[in-house]
């Protein structure tokens, strides 16, 4: 018996909507598709990567064995905000990134977005943002996907507490998500999960989606770090067409 109960699922619905780890194990095995939401930072870094012409390969956050990994897969290797270096100037930063000469294959580590995307088996998992909403909403629209027959799960990543395994709802994810389905609901996708209704009734519902998330719990202690340029990127809203699907490990743009 699945430990997700069918009233958890969202059926009969085309767009769905959830969060974190376990919303993509209870959504994901009845979806056509998932996509992934992490603003800050992951699915934006890979948005910005994937801009530059850049393979991503997801993997698991602070993992004694990345470096092994990297080496194996021919591949870069990002490091933490702060291990940055000349030989390694590659991070889950967004501005670190664009910064970078772009390498053709990236290990991008992620507390969030990457465990998320790792966790899913089967379909496709594509990594969307405010970034490339639209592009995404395309690509999958052009698919046939989003009916109630072919469903798509919207997961909006989260955070984490300090020193806990807690989750804590972000609204730059919730905000994410939100333009995904807004964009979604647009090319006649549906019909949404009440879920998927609220997150657009939200993001409908706001008029400066910058200035909220730059000032948000997530943009405050990026800022409070020094990386404030991130959070600038992440809300470069519908500036990128591409849409990195998750091929053989690796984010490709599929469009």
């Amino acid at each position: 018996m699945s430990e997700f109960p069918d009233w958890s699922r969202q059926l009969s619905s085309g767009i769905r909507f959830d969060w974190g780890l376990a919303g993509v194990r209870a959504l994901g095995p009845q979806s056509t598709a998932v996509v992934v939401v992490d603003v800050l930072s992951f699915t934006t870094a890979v948005s910005v990567a994937a801009d530059a012409g850049t393979l991503v390969l997801p993997y698991r956050w602070r993992d004694g064995n990345a470096a092994g990994f990297a080496a194996e897969q021919y591949a870069e290797l990002a490091v933490g905000r702060k291990a940055m270096s000349e030989q390694q100037p590659w991070s889950l930063s967004p501005a670190a990134l664009r910064r970078a000469t772009a390498p053709a294959r990236l290990v991008l580590p992620s507390p969030n977005g990457s465990a998320i995307s790792a966790a899913v088996t089967g379909i496709p998992v594509i990594a969307a943002c405010l970034r490339n909403a639209s592009a995404v909403a395309d690509w999958i629209a052009g698919q046939g996907w989003g009916t109630e027959r072919k469903p798509v799960a919207v997961i909006a990543a989260g955070e984490h507490w300090p020193s806990s395994d807690v989750m804590r709802p972000a609204i730059e994810d919730w905000l994410g998500a939100a333009a995904i389905i807004t964009a979604l609901a647009e090319r006649a996708t549906g019909p949404l999960s009440s879920e998927a209704s609220a997150a657009k009734a939200s993001y409908d519902g706001i008029d400066d989606v910058r200035s909220l998330i730059h000032n948000c719990a997530s943009g405050r202690e990026l800022a409070a770090i020094g990386f404030g340029d991130d959070v600038a990127i992440a809300t470069e809203i519908e500036t990128s067409k591409a849409v990195p699907v998750l091929v053989d490990g690796a984010f490709t743009n599929a469009s």
